[in-house]
């Protein structure tokens, strides 16, 4: 590992220290939005006052730049203020959200099950187990990214292999692969809370929900566990061919307790219970989660609309019974469930103090008209450079891999992006849905690499376990064929959906209808 370290240093450890310098300078996020919502008053001033306007190509009415300092727009601002923040659409979904993974990851449950899956895994799909688990741990909140890797490291020494390749891939896996999932969770609500707020811009009545890009994400499941487990395999091993496993001594151990086991098993219970109860009022001619023609698909539709109530629901009932059986809640004066939940909003927090900023900031950019004026003409030039259709799409996965590495926050990025994006592909007649496709691959694939991650300390941490000469450019440089065969499977995934016009999900396609 050291003379891989070596062999690394130089330019690509001035690059690295270069990305960290820029990355560095971009205020904090907060602040951030604070000064674009002060750039917005100040341009819509400077604009307002050479009348600049553009013809809305779906109802054709004429919109001028707004004065959000004129009287009437500091008023409008200041009464406000308020309902931005309590009415911003992820907000709510959110908040909904960290109940049921919040009290999933405090509890303990998350971290058992990726356990057991791990330990109890024939030695030849080990591999392809961990890229899996990694995948799907996205829905686990920071869970996947703090008890994956030790885990996956132990168990490849304990077959002889070498323990910083079961790190990295169980690293990579998780961020690279941070959007793909089976199942809806957090990350769908708050990306489609932005898409909707920027929709609404163009077309007032746009409404789906957060499933609009779950087909999508299930093949791209599939797709990013096969090409993670070959990268591991193929590109990653080979590398570490050479160092002999029998200096790291001992494999930690990783064996589940009796109460964890049965813990999992009345958490496994309950989550086939509660599912098939959610089944059974969603079947039927005329079922209980159906609209008025039965439909439980239609954007409209009590189970559409109540998703996040969904999710949130299969994840609370088996947190709750795997805490009670597993012992966790043994002493209900100290710790419930709710003791959990209670932890897991502290843990967002700072999500919750910046919404108000965002929050602001986006309605300012929408009263002002400057979001409608810079799509329409976006649009227009877009398309007179004859900028559609896959090269548009790929170029915007693109910039937001870039902007990835130096903003990590995804709710901070797309806050910032959608109001420019899917404002400008609606008016393309592009699906909304497409548009944040493009967007969460972006934010994905370079997670990994980026210098400024917040984990990129433990990451180092998991490493120097067994390479005490372990470095953020070491751990980088290994994550970096992830993110390049990643990047490559999913744009063709892309590709493909695009040019065969395959739905993205309930409510979700390529084109608008």
């Amino acid at each position: 590992m050291s003379d891989l370290s070596n062999k690394k240093s130089g330019g690509f450890e001035r690059f690295l220290s270069g990305i960290e310098r820029a990355g560095n300078k971009i205020p904090d996020i907060a602040l951030l939005f604070i000064f674009l919502a002060l750039a917005t008053i100040v341009i819509s001033w400077i604009l307002s006052m050479f009348n600049v306007s553009v013809v809305h190509p779906g109802t054709g009415a004429t919109l001028y730049v707004v004065n959000l300092l004129s009287r009437d727009g500091l008023q409008r601002m200041w009464a406000n203020a308020v309902t931005n923040y309590s009415g911003f659409p992820p907000f709510g979904m959110v908040m909904v959200a960290v109940i049921g993974a919040g009290a999933a990851e405090k509890s303990g449950l998350f971290a058992a099950m990726m356990k057991k899956m791990l330990t109890g895994v024939r030695p030849l799909f080990v591999t392809v187990t961990i890229v899996a688990v990694g995948i799907l741990g996205n829905v686990a909140g920071d869970a996947a990214i703090i008890v994956l890797p030790p885990i996956a490291g132990a168990i490849y020494l304990s077959m002889g292999r070498n323990p910083i390749v079961g790190i990295v891939t169980a690293i990579c896996s998780v961020l690279a692969g941070f959007s793909a999932n089976l199942m809806l969770g957090m990350t769908d609500a708050l990306a489609y809370g932005f898409t909707e707020s920027a929709a609404r811009m163009i077309d007032p009545s746009y409404a789906a929900s957060p499933a609009i890009n779950y087909y999508f994400l299930v093949v791209s499941f599939f797709l990013l566990t096969l090409t993670g487990t070959l990268v591991s395999e193929k590109i990653l091993m080979p590398r570490f061919a050479h160092i002999d496993v029998s200096k790291y001594g001992q494999a930690d151990d990783v064996t589940m307790t009796p109460e964890q086991n049965r813990g999992l098993r009345w958490a496994g219970i309950s989550f086939l219970v509660t599912a098939a109860l959610i089944v059974y009022m969603s079947v039927g001619s005329n079922p209980l989660l159906g609209d008025e023609n039965g439909s439980i698909l239609a954007p409209a539709s009590p189970f559409m609309r109540g998703i996040i109530v969904t999710v949130t629901v299969l994840m609370l009932i088996p947190a709750y019974f795997y805490g009670t059986m597993s012992g966790q809640y043994k002493d209900k004066k100290t710790r419930t469930i709710f003791t959990d939940i209670s932890n897991a909003f502290k843990d967002v927090s700072r999500y919750i103090m910046m919404v108000f900023f965002v929050s602001q900031f986006i309605s300012y950019f929408n009263w002002s008209n400057l979001g409608a004026v810079i799509a329409i003409k976006g649009a227009d030039g877009l398309q007179a450079l004859n900028v559609t259709g896959i090269p548009l799409l790929v170029g915007i996965v693109l910039v937001t891999c870039v902007i990835n590495i130096f903003m990590g926050s995804a709710s901070a990025k797309w806050a910032l992006l959608a109001p420019i994006f899917v404002p400008m592909l609606l008016i393309m007649g592009y699906d909304p849905a497409v548009t944040q496709i493009a967007y969460r691959i972006g934010d994905s694939i370079t997670n990994p690499i980026s210098p400024l991650n917040s984990y990129v300390p433990l990451f180092v941490g998991f490493c120097a376990k067994y390479e005490k000469d372990s470095g953020v450019g070491t751990v980088i440089a290994n994550a970096f064929p992830f993110t390049i065969f990643f990047a490559i499977a999913w744009i063709a995934q892309l590709v493909v959906w695009y040019i065969f016009q395959i739905p993205l999900g309930p409510g979700g396609g390529i084109y608008l209808p």
